[in-house]
């Protein structure tokens, strides 16, 4: 068994698009219409693209927003992504205009940062332990 498919939920699908490739740097994977204005809209690392696929999912259903909203007003990310070097990383996303809700922490081995997706959610990034 292995992860094939996570998702975020987000309140905009091209401004969550436009987010997580131009400016985190995954690669559109699917863009396929759902309904009248849904897209069952996938992204990958580029480092991976067969790998795992993350589902930018619509946050229309009342639960998914209570459970996004509640998340990011209690500071939690929803979702974490690896990289080589969160201080580099951060100072590149800074570069770009992110907002960080946490600067780079060391926590042992781990450094974590916190970002905010501009698409309702917290996103941390992490270096892994060498």
């Amino acid at each position: 068994m292995k992860i094939h498919l996570t998702s975020v939920f987000v309140d905009d699908q091209a401004k969550a698009l436009h987010f997580y490739t131009e400016v985190l740097g995954f690669v559109k994977k699917h863009d396929v219409p759902v309904g009248e204005t849904d897209r069952w809209l996938t992204v990958v690392s580029p480092e991976e693209p067969g790998g795992t696929e993350l589902l930018l999912e619509p946050a229309a259903h009342p639960a998914a927003r209570t459970y996004r909203d509640t998340l990011v007003a209690d500071g939690i990310p929803l979702a974490q992504f690896a990289v080589d070097d969160v201080r580099a990383e951060y100072a590149r996303l800074r570069a770009l205009g992110v907002h960080f809700t946490q600067e780079p922490v060391e926590t042992g081995p781990v450094t974590t940062a916190v970002l905010d997706d501009t698409c309702g959610n917290l996103i941390a990034i992490a270096t892994e332990p060498r």
